[in-house]
């Protein structure tokens, strides 16, 4: 068997499996691509095509086995496959993972590195802060692409922040990041240029049809309910009548809502919220100035 063979096996046996996907790949034949390199310990940019490609490259009977049994866990347990490898790549830039935060995903990484909240930004931006940041994801990027500032990275949860330590030691960014155990903003103690925040969000009734892949993530991270609301919006109301407090004049908060812009509309319905452009669309993230916070 070659590799292209192992790997449209494999992604056969994950159709099959029915399984869901949203975690760094959106199908049965990315996520085979994945599983299979990472299980054989090739690069995950590893051409498949072309006349570089690694396509006819002899699996053994010990790689099969390796492979066939991550592809076996990935059906049976329905985690998604960053906890099964420990790691996720998210804008090229790789992390640890575990069960103790979500797999990360979101969108603004890519705001940041393609420059699209420079517009936004001055000179003298120098306090970044990155709320719910789980495993470390933004503040690590947030660090990466605006090297002269000081991110800090807080969560409520101390697992999660225990893992964020793990990702920024293995950029060798100590120096620039700061994690902080807080709720929302409660336990924080200065203002800031930029708030990134990826807070949960997910209202009741898609809550409790969740797939298996991402009920296997911590639910403090998803459900936007935890104060009894329904739609979704709990974090993000305290949020937005705490965050003026905690933003220097000139600030902006970029909010990510995924498919909640209904129920944030209706539960804001006079907030001037810019809406940004990414790869999902422009209904999947926001941006809020200090001044239409306090307006």
């Amino acid at each position: 068997m070659t590799l292209l063979e192992l790997i449209e096996t494999s992604a056969a046996r994950l159709a099959q499996a029915q399984l869901s996907f949203g975690h760094g790949t959106t199908n049965a034949r990315d996520e085979a691509a994945w599983l299979v390199l990472w299980s054989l310990g090739l690069p995950l940019d590893t051409e498949l095509e072309g006349p570089d490609s690694q396509e006819l490259r002899p699996i053994h009977t010990a790689e099969l086995e390796k492979c066939a049994t991550l592809i076996e866990a990935r059906i049976v347990s329905r985690k998604p496959a960053a906890y099964l490898t420990r790691e996720a790549w998210l804008q090229g830039v790789p992390f640890y993972v575990d069960e103790r935060v979500i797999v990360p995903r979101s969108l603004i990484a890519e705001l940041l590195v393609e420059g699209a909240l420079d517009y936004w930004l001055r000179e003298d931006t120098h306090d970044v802060l990155d709320l719910c940041t789980g495993n470390g994801s933004l503040a690590v990027i947030a660090a990466m692409v605006y090297p002269d500032t000081h991110v800090d990275g807080a969560d409520i949860s101390g697992d999660a922040l225990a893992v964020a330590t793990i990702n920024v030691d293995r950029h060798q960014l100590a120096e620039q990041i700061t994690l902080l155990e807080s709720d929302g903003l409660t336990g924080l103690h200065k203002t800031y240029d930029l708030i990134l925040c990826n807070p949960p969000y997910v209202n009741a009734d898609s809550m409790a049809t969740l797939p298996p892949e991402y009920l296997a993530e911590p639910a403090i991270a998803l459900d936007g309910n935890q104060a009894g609301g329904a739609d979704g919006m709990d974090f993000v109301r305290t949020l937005l009548k705490d965050a003026p407090k905690y933003m220097n004049p000139g600030a902006v908060l970029v909010l990510e809502i995924g498919n909640e812009r209904h129920f944030f509309e209706t539960a804001f319905p006079t907030l001037n919220a810019i809406w940004l452009d990414t790869s999902a669309g422009e209904d999947q993230v926001l941006l809020l100035t200090r001044d239409a916070l306090t307006a």
